[in-house]
């Protein structure tokens, strides 16, 4: 996560990255190697009130609202799944609640993720986005006035 960049840059940067790849084999090894950068969620965090509802797999998205941003941590049981998350928390973490919830996240259809993704990984990441939105606007609504620290 690169916090001088903004949402739509990110994005620009993931899709030039998956443009490397000539095949899709190369690009779900690519997914599969960002996961394995996400960082180690503590075990305290992966109960049932962290899980995301929608997904095949267990995947755990926690946040945490400081200084008017959002910064998340997820983990999954999946390697791919992981790879997505980690994709969305770079994109997504670290920025305000507005940002978030207005993100557009046109990078998953660019990269090809909408028609390469199998029907219920798609459910997933939709899922997976929908509970980061749902984060974002929760934090809006119990701190409309972000402080300016």
């Amino acid at each position: 996560m690169n916090p001088d960049l903004s949402i739509a840059e990110t994005e620009k940067e993931i899709i030039e990255e998956f443009a490397l790849f000539d095949s899709w084999d190369d690009k779900y090894e690519y997914i599969i190697d960002l996961g394995k950068t996400l960082p180690v969620l503590d075990a305290k965090y992966k109960t049932d009130e962290n899980r995301v509802r929608g997904c095949q797999s267990s995947v755990w998205l926690v946040a945490e609202y400081k200084d008017g941003k959002l910064f998340y941590q997820a983990d999954s049981d999946a390697m791919i799944v992981k790879g997505l998350i980690s994709m969305l928390i770079r994109v997504l973490s670290g920025r305000s609640t507005d940002e978030i919830i207005e993100a557009r996240l046109d990078f998953i259809r660019e990269i090809g993720m909408t028609t390469h993704l199998a029907q219920t990984r798609s459910n997933g990441l939709l899922s997976m986005v929908k509970q980061m939105k749902h984060y974002a606007l929760a934090f809006k609504i119990k701190d409309p006035v972000p402080s300016k620290n």
